[in-house]
Parts: structure tokens; sequence; C-alpha cells
């Protein structure tokens, strides 16, 4: 059973932002907290048993990702992954030209901005409406000194799901190497390197019921780059640091569980997120859904209520964990960069939610969650 309320009619619809460890992945990494705490670099029993233990993890997620277990890189989140494949391929480079796309995470755009200053090139390519690339703005975005691109594979915000394997199509044709920001996709919808052509992949242990302080990197044999940390060695040179045994173990298993649960997940998260839409929309007909319809993460609901405040929303709704779609500073709201990029006006970006369901959400926390919210709603419009 997963354990989530602090409190009695407490519902979480946040699980974009982080999800409870699976009870399944937390029996797996116990023995690795108490009796099994060797080192993986040793020669002794402790240490083989430690070893033995990364490699199964290896292998499952491999399996998950359709990759070879040599290709996964262990990280200490997906921040640090994003940020190994654009220093480390910039660095291999020494020069060049970047993409990406305007619509990514701050750990793609952070490195970028590093990057732009340290003499990089870097072009972010817009989106439309709905959130998603064209991939013929990337193809016209090429230049002969592209040395990457890097365009997420579903947005945190809104779940819109890009066409991540035309995109990595363009950029075999173009001889660029391809990374995409899977933190939000991997362990939600089917993942698999070769079918979407990337070179790099990240993923998010916390995102599909891992610990936090886990990430993983998929990096296609033959690509180089230059390690991010440096030390004794490990991960084959790429990263080095002792490994985070009981959480390499523990996200092994929440791969494992995914690959085993995928079609049913995919079903219960849509199911519910569908229905949420459709309370909501009943009792709020001006409501506008951002993002695509069909090509997104199947439990994000990026919804608006115009004229209205997000924020004031979920602030008279403590019992509801769920996220704004915009930005707050202080008593300073300004609209999501997200949001900005797809063309909304503040007006409209301002009184965005994110709801966001998950594996052990129930449909009866969903209606309750409608009712909290049109209640709030209906308040808000009574100037209370």
């Amino acid at each position: 059973m997963y354990h989530l309320r602090q409190g009695v009619g407490m519902i979480y619809l946040d699980y974009n932002a982080t999800t409870p460890v699976a009870p399944e992945a937390v029996e797996a990494m116990l023995p690795f907290v108490r009796e099994e705490f060797g080192n993986p670099s040793s020669d002794h029993l402790w240490g083989r048993r430690a070893r033995e233990a990364v490699a199964r993890a290896r292998r499952e997620v491999a399996a998950l990702l359709g990759a070879r277990p040599e290709e996964i890189v262990f990280t200490g989140s997906a921040t640090e992954a994003n940020n190994t494949v654009l220093k480390g391929v910039a660095w291999h480079y020494g020069r060049g030209h970047i993409i990406a796309s305007a619509v990514e995470h701050p750990a793609v755009t952070q490195p970028l901005s590093y990057l732009l200053a340290e003499g990089f090139e870097v072009s972010l390519v817009p989106v439309d409406g709905t959130g998603r690339v064209d991939p013929d703005a990337v193809r016209r975005a090429l230049r002969p000194e592209t040395i990457l691109i890097s365009i997420m594979h579903a947005n945190n915000e809104t779940g819109a799901i890009q066409p991540i394997s035309d995109i990595g199509a363009l950029a075999r044709e173009a001889g660029v190497w391809f990374h995409t920001d899977a933190a939000q996709s991997v362990g939600k919808i089917p993942v698999n390197v070769d079918e979407l052509k990337v070179d790099f992949l990240t993923l998010a242990g916390h995102k599909f019921y891992a610990p936090k302080g886990i990430g993983g990197l998929y990096v296609r044999s033959g690509c180089r780059f230059v390690p991010l940390l440096h030390g004794g060695g490990q991960e084959e040179g790429r990263r080095s640091g002792t490994e985070n045994v009981p959480h390499i173990v523990a996200l092994g298993e929440a791969c494992r569980l995914a690959r085993q649960r995928l079609p049913q997940d995919q079903v219960h998260l849509q199911t519910l997120r569908d229905r949420l839409h459709e309370r909501l929309q009943k009792g709020f007909p001006e409501l506008v859904l951002n993002g695509p319809e069909k090509d997104r993460l199947p439990n994000t609901l990026n919804i608006s209520f115009p004229g209205l405040s997000g924020r004031a929303i979920l602030e008279g709704i403590p019992e509801l964990a769920a996220s704004l779609g915009s930005a707050c500073h202080g008593a300073e709201e300004k609209p999501s960069p997200v949001l900005t990029a797809m063309g909304m006006s503040p007006a409209v970006a301002l009184g965005t939610l994110r709801l966001s369901v998950g594996r052990p959400t129930t449909l009866a926390e969903v209606e309750q969650a409608a009712d909290l919210i049109l209640a709030r709603i209906r308040q808000l419009r009574q100037g209370r």
C-alpha cells in the first residue's frame, strides 16, 4: 500500500512533481540500507553483492528503455543527467551550436544559459498552440556547426508529447547527436530508445515510484562526452562517485514494475484524468485545456479558468495538493514560460492549474477534487 496522507481527507494530485516510493521498491532497497552495505568497488563478498545488485538494476533500467545494460549510467538526478549531456557534449566538441525547444525544463535551459555564456550558440525552436514542436522548425534551425539537439519527450506542465522519433530521424540524417529529457514520460508511456532514435535519454526515479536522489542517463554506444564528475572512475568513467546502491536497487525495481504494469497503468491514469476534466468542464464551461487533446501524458490535466487566479483557487483548498501553471514569486504572479511560449494570454495563463493523477489515485478522490475546485470557484465569483 502507498502511504500518502498526512491527514484525513487530503487528496494528492501532483504526481508530475513527485511520486511516493512503491512498496516493492522500498522492500527491494531495505537490505542495502541495513546489512548489505558494501561498496560495489570492493573485491570482497560485501562488495561483490553490492556490485551484483547494481548490475541487476542496470539490466532492469535497460529493459524498460529497450537499451543494453552497458548503455545505462546512474546519476544523482535527472538534472545531473541533463547537465552531463549538455555540458559533456559541448566540452567534447569545444565549440558549436545546440538546438532545444522553447518549453524545456530549467534543468535544460539553465545549462544552456551557462553554455551560451561560455561562447556556445543556442537556438530555441518555437512550439505551436498545443505546446508541440514542429520537426520542420528543428530542420530549419540546423547548421553545419550544430553538435546537439535536445528536445524533451513530454512536457512537465502540459504533458504534451513531442514527435521525438521524427526529430531523431532528422538528427541522424544531419549527423547530429540527439538528447531527450524523458523525466516525465518514463514509467507513464512506452519509451524505447531505438524507436525514438535518440542518442541520449534522461530519466528521473522519483517521477515513477522510486526515491528522490536517483536518476539515469542512456548513452548510445559510440557517443562520447566529457564527464561532469571526475574521481574514482565509476560507471565506466562516465560518472565518478561511489554508487548509491539502495536507491539504484529501488530504481531497478521501479523499472521492473513499470514494465509489468504499464498497459493497466495507462488505462487507469487516463480514465481518472478524463473523468476529472469532464467534471470540471461541466461545472465551468469556459474551461480551457492547455496542451494537445491526444498527444499528451495519460495522467496530466493542465487547465485554465479564465478570469480567475490559479493561486487563489488552490489557496482556498488546503486539502488538495496540486500545482499552479504559473511561477509565483512572493506576492507577484507571472505566467508560466511554457504557456507563454504556447501563445497564451496572461489573463488566461494566470488561471491555470496542473492536476496530475498517479497509480494510487482513486475515482473517489478525483470526484472529491472536482467538487472542491468547483466549490472554491463559486466562492471566488461571489467575492469570498
